[in-house]
């Protein structure tokens, strides 16, 4: 993982982390991700990268080996649940509750051609995750 910082007219410093694809194939953490200023808590919602290796479930094909990102970690606001009034006998649902969870902001649909037996081929695709926000949750 590579470090450089750099210092703007304003005064603000800021470190700009950078990791290489190669480093995060060898099983080296990157939590560089949306979060803000002065946020120095490491457990907060972030982005974090891992690499997995996608095989079909049942055709033989050769496996290839992606880099993905997940979406985790705990976010400050405080959950909470309010008594609902109602007017009838029977309350279906009693409480409004208010929860914040980690969840992809952005992202982009990617695809993986796969080589099978006989000479065809299978795409796969899946959602890759740019950023990360705590929203709440339904």
């Amino acid at each position: 993982m590579r470090n450089s910082a750099q210092m703007s007219q304003s005064g603000i410093l800021l470190l700009l982390v950078t990791c290489p694809l190669l480093s995060i194939l060898h099983s080296v953490t990157c939590k560089a991700e949306s979060g803000h200023l002065g946020d120095n808590d490491p457990d907060r919602c972030m982005r974090h990268h891992f690499v997995e290796t996608i095989t079909h479930p049942i055709y033989k094909c050769n496996s290839k080996m992606v880099l993905l990102a997940r979406c985790e970690g705990h976010c400050s606001h405080t959950s909470r649940s309010d008594p609902l009034i109602s007017f009838s006998s029977v309350l279906k649902q009693p409480f409004k509750s208010t929860c914040f969870c980690c969840r992809p902001h952005t992202s982009k649909l990617k695809a993986v051609r796969l080589r099978c037996s006989g000479g065809t081929r299978i795409t796969a695709t899946y959602r890759y995750i740019l950023a990360c926000n705590c929203e709440e949750c339904s």
